[in-house]
């Protein structure tokens, strides 16, 4: 058996595994009119014919080569219609776009072919989208990525699979080199079309295919063939790794409002490795990640819930987020403003209320006799109905409030009672307080409660109150 068909065998056999390859499928093929793409449609068609599926051909002529351009959309289209294949075309018009939006040139054409392609395979009903990267470009695509400095996902180059909304693509030649797929246009009399901008060392593949490789070949010829294996090696440790990240944020991980908050003893318990990935995750949650998404600015955050001193820390990282520390917490979200202030009158007669400030709901319950609380989380308490003063108000905190705490001799300053519990500065306005007609605050939920109407034998009716909070 001559080598092409072995390693068509290969790529036929995985594509039955993958499940792409069965009756009825349908996909869409990108084609360039380059060896690779063009080799690529060839294999798909010979694929069809032995079990049929639906391939609609797709080019997108991105116009930067004029009459060049022009060329390879009318070979793509040629080749469609010889070979009975539905084909679809457009012009992205890069040169006007890219001077409209001064956006890098390969960044801006991949963003718009892949528009099209997606729409295309929505327009045709196509799970798939199979394109013709092949092993040179995996090699170049490690190396380039080591060269500007990458992290283990980078290491794991061109993804053979993967999901975007309902559309997964496809890339089957990841393991065939462009000699072995030059060979397969030659034996098949496959046509294709040679990028002149390809000879162009202004772009950074270009100069690493065409300079840099062949240097470092000198070295190891075998080069290519070590940078793929470093791929397939990094893109298993990533997925693993990705893996655990993702448990870890939803074992240690809350949500708040839109940002996230991690106990930071639980977080400096993980390898830092998990450490990192799991900071960049919560930064994926944000509009604009890639923005702070740099190392530095990563290891910034690390650097902050690490130390010991200061225990209270704030860092700007971009897109309107922070990173805030404060004592044992950790918060990683758009900026919540400093302060809110709220108070809610409490009649004899009312039995709940809703602070819309913050979203917690407390809710009061008369019971006959002597009724102790039943929380050990000190989000209940129950008071001597009788010893009242009505009404009541649930409120934020104000400068000068003092409490008389129950088992402590003397009053105490909430302010001193807030950083004696560490709670974190953006909290403390958050937190209801209940005080009594004469502003004398009974209770502050999950801290204290006063000494002021406690329960005892001879109460008649027990005031219960009970806090059901959201999480800030």
């Amino acid at each position: 058996m001559q080598p092409q068909e072995e390693w068509k065998l290969r790529i036929m056999e995985q594509a039955r595994t993958d499940g792409w390859w069965r009756e009825g499928s349908a996909v869409v093929a990108a084609v360039s009119g380059g060896p690779d793409s063009m080799a690529l449609l060839h294999l798909l068609r010979a694929m069809a014919e032995e079990t049929p599926f639906r391939i609609v051909v797709a080019h997108a002529n991105h116009q930067f080569r004029g009459a060049e351009s022009d060329a390879e959309a009318e070979l793509v289209a040629g080749a469609a219609r010889d070979w009975g294949l539905a084909f679809e075309s457009t012009e992205l018009g890069m040169p006007a776009y890219i001077a409209e939006t001064g956006m890098n040139p390969q960044s801006a054409s991949r963003e718009k072919r892949y528009i099209f392609l997606k729409n295309i395979a929505l327009k045709h009903g196509c799970s798939y989208l199979i394109t013709g990267h092949h092993a040179d470009d995996q090699a170049e695509t490690v190396l380039m990525r080591i060269i500007r400095g990458t992290g283990i996902g980078g290491l794991a180059g061109i993804p053979s699979h993967r999901k975007e909304d309902e559309l997964e693509l496809i890339r089957p030649l990841l393991r065939i080199t462009k000699c072995e797929l030059l060979e397969y246009c030659k034996r098949n009399g496959v046509p294709y079309a040679v990028d002149s901008s390809n000879a162009d060392r202004h772009y950074f593949r270009n100069a690493v295919r065409m300079d840099l490789m062949p240097m470092l070949e000198q070295h190891n010829p075998r080069l290519k063939t070590s940078l793929i294996r470093l791929a397939d090696m990094a893109a298993a440790e990533d997925d693993y790794m990705e893996t655990e990240t993702l448990q870890a944020f939803q074992t240690g991980v809350t949500p708040s409002g839109e940002g996230f908050r991690l106990e930071r003893r639980w977080f400096r318990g993980l390898h830092v490795a998990l450490q990192r990935r799991l900071i960049k995750l919560i930064l994926n949650c944000s509009s604009n990640p890639r923005q702070m998404l740099d190392f530095p600015q990563v290891e910034e955050i690390l650097t902050a819930i690490a130390q010991e001193r200061p225990t209270v820390v704030q860092l700007d990282i971009g897109d309107g987020w922070v990173f805030r520390r404060e004592y044992e917490e950790g918060y990683i979200g758009p900026a919540i403003p400093e302060s809110i202030h709220f108070a809610y009158d409490v009649t004899e007669s009312l039995y709940e209320v809703t602070i819309k400030e913050t979203g917690d709901r407390v809710r009061l319950e008369r019971l006959d006799g002597a009724v102790s609380s039943a929380k050990a989380d000190r989000q209940e308490a129950c008071f001597d109905f009788g010893q009242l003063k009505f009404p009541l108000r649930i409120r934020s905190r104000l400068p000068g409030d003092l409490m008389q705490p129950y088992g402590l001799n003397g009053t105490k300053k909430v302010q001193d009672m807030f950083v004696d519990a560490k709670v974190p500065r953006s909290l403390r306005d958050k937190l209801p307080l209940l005080a009594d007609r004469d502003g004398r605050v009974l209770w502050i939920p999950g801290m204290r409660r006063s000494s002021h109407a406690l329960v005892t034998d001879r109460t008649i009716t027990t005031l219960r109150i009970t806090l059901d909070a959201t999480e800030n």
